[in-house]
C-alpha cells in the first residue's frame, strides 16, 4: 500500500468548471459569439494573461482585485515576478497592446478578444474569482466616430438575441451627461458622485444619500441628483427629463446629444431591448462619455451581463499619442452560470465522436486504424477502440459514451465493413470511402 497522502478534490469557490456535456455548449456559445462579432469585421487578438503591475494598477480603483504572481520555490533575491500581476478586465492589457503594435496596425483597430480573467473578490451569486470575458472594442488614433458607440450594443444585441437566455435589457448612459449636470449644481468632485451613484441598483436612494452626505453635498444638491438617476426611456424621452430638471452646463449638452444620437441610431431594434438609463454610472474611473450595463429582467440584482464605454485615453500611458477607444464585455460565464445552476443548459454530446471503429481482434487492429483515418479524412470526428475487448463491451463504451455510430471493420479477409447507427439500433453494409449518413 502506498505511502503517499491522499488529497481530497474539493471545488475551488469561485473558479467554475463543466463536466463534458455543458463544457460542449459552452463552446458552442463561443463559436456563436465569434461569428457575430467577425461578422462586423471585428479581428481577434490575444494577450498574456498577466501585465506589469504598473499597467494594471494604472487607471481605476482595482488594486485590492488584482491576483499577483509569485513562484513558491523563488529566491529572496529573484523578484522577476514580483511586478507582474494577472488581468483583471481586457480592456486595460488590449491599450497595451495598441500601444505596443501601433505601427502595425490599422486604424480605426476593431477587435475582439475572448478570454479568461481573474479578480481576487469574495466569491456569490454572478461573481467568480476567474471567468470567461468577451470583449469588443474600437480604438483610432485622436477622436472615435461617435457611429461606432451605436455599433457596439447592436453586436450585443445580435449575438445575445442568439442565445437562448433569458429576457433581458441594456441600458445606455452618457458619463458626459452626469458630470456635466453634477458641475451645473455646483458639485466640486462630480467623479466622487458618479461612484456613488453606481451603487444605486444595489443600496438604494437612501444609501446613496447617506454618500453624499459625507461627500458635502447639501439636500439641494442630492435631491437633483437622485432625480436624474429616475429618468429612463427612448431618447427624445430623457433629453426632455433632464432639460426638465432645469440644470445647464455645456457638458451637459454634450452628453445629451451624444446619447439622444445613439440612442437614434438604435430606434430600429425592438422597443424596450436597448433603454437611455440616467441611473447607469459605470464605477471605473477611465469611462469617459457613452456607457453600457446590460441585465436580466427578472434578475435585475443578479448583476449586469454585459458592460462597458467610452474612454478618451486609455493608451496614453504607453505612447505619445491620443488614442481613445469604446468597447463593450459580454459576461459569458455570469450569464452561462447562472442558466447551468437553474438546470436550463440541455447538455451536449459526451464526446465529439462521430464513429467508433472496433477494433475485432489484434491481427485486424491494423485494419481498424486504416478505417478510422479514411473516415477522418472524409471529416468524421473517430475513434478507434483503445483495446481488443470483447465487442459487446467496445459497443457499451459507445454508448455510454454517446457516440451514433459504431463502425465494424471486416473480422476476416473476406468479411465486410457493416455500421450501426446506434439511436435506431439498425446494422448495415457501408463502405468507408463513400458512406453518407444522411442516406
Amino acid at each position: 500500500m502506498s505511502d503517499q497522502r491522499v488529497v481530497r478534490p474539493t471545488p475551488i469557490s469561485g473558479f467554475p468548471e463543466w463536466t463534458p456535456q455543458v463544457r460542449a455548449v459552452e463552446q458552442r456559445w463561443l463559436d456563436h459569439i465569434r461569428a457575430g462579432f467577425e461578422s462586423f469585421g471585428f479581428a481577434s487578438v490575444e494577450t498574456p494573461s498577466v501585465e506589469n503591475l504598473d499597467v494594471l494598477m494604472a487607471k481605476g480603483e482595482t488594486s485590492q482585485e488584482v491576483y499577483t504572481l509569485h513562484r513558491l520555490q523563488a529566491d529572496a533575491k529573484d523578484d522577476s515576478d514580483a511586478r507582474l500581476g494577472l488581468h483583471f478586465d481586457l480592456t486595460v492589457p488590449f491599450a497595451r497592446y495598441v500601444a505596443q503594435h501601433f505601427n502595425e496596425l490599422t486604424f480605426p483597430f476593431k477587435r475582439y478578444q475572448t478570454q479568461r480573467v481573474w479578480r481576487g473578490e469574495r466569491p456569490q451569486e454572478g461573481r467568480f474569482r476567474e471567468f470567461t470575458q468577451c470583449d469588443i472594442d474600437v480604438i483610432n488614433v485622436d477622436s472615435v466616430p461617435l457611429h461606432f458607440d451605436a455599433e457596439l450594443p447592436r453586436i450585443v444585441h445580435r449575438v445575445l438575441s442568439g442565445l437562448d437566455i433569458p429576457a433581458w435589457t441594456l441600458n445606455v448612459n452618457n458619463r458626459k451627461v452626469l458630470q456635466g449636470f453634477y458641475e451645473g449644481l455646483g458639485i466640486k468632485d462630480p467623479i466622487a458622485v458618479i461612484r456613488a451613484v453606481d451603487k444605486l441598483h444595489k443600496i438604494g436612494d437612501e444609501g446613496v444619500r447617506e454618500i453624499l452626505v459625507t461627500e458635502g453635498l447639501t439636500s439641494e444638491q442630492i435631491d437633483p441628483c437622485l432625480a436624474l438617476a429616475r429618468v429612463k426611456g427612448d431618447g427624445p424621452t430623457v433629453v426632455a427629463g433632464v432639460r426638465g430638471l432645469g440644470v445647464t452646463s455645456e457638458l451637459l449638452d454634450e452628453g445629451l446629444d451624444e446619447l439622444a444620437f445613439v440612442m437614434n441610431d438604435l430606434a430600429d431594434l425592438p422597443e424596450g431591448d436597448v433603454v437611455a438609463d440616467l441611473s447607469i454610472a459605470r464605477g471605473l474611473d477611465y469611462y469617459t462619455g457613452t456607457v453600457y450595463e446590460a441585465s436580466f429582467d427578472d434578475d435585475p440584482g443578479y448583476g449586469s451581463i454585459c458592460a462597458g464605454g467610452r474612454y478618451e485615453d486609455l493608451a496614453g500611458q504607453f505612447i505619445r499619442r491620443r488614442l481613445p477607444g469604446v468597447g463593450i464585455s459580454i459576461g459569458l460565464t455570469r450569464i452561462f452560470a447562472k442558466l447551468v445552476a437553474e438546470g436550463r443548459i440541455e447538455g451536449g454530446r459526451v464526446c465529439p465522436t462521430d464513429v467508433m471503429v472496433v477494433v475485432p481482434n489484434a491481427e485486424r487492429r491494423a485494419d481498424a486504424l486504416r478505417t478510422g483515418e479514411l473516415l477522418r479524412e472524409r471529416g468524421f470526428n473517430t475513434e478507434v477502440f483503445h483495446s481488443t475487448a470483447k465487442v459487446g463491451k467496445q459497443i457499451q463504451y459507445a454508448s455510454k459514451k454517446g457516440i451514433p455510430f459504431v463502425w465494424f471493420p471486416p473480422f476476416d479477409e473476406d468479411g465486410e465493413h457493416e455500421v450501426k447507427d446506434m439511436e435506431r439500433g439498425e446494422q448495415t453494409g457501408a463502405d468507408p470511402a463513400v458512406w453518407d449518413p444522411r442516406d
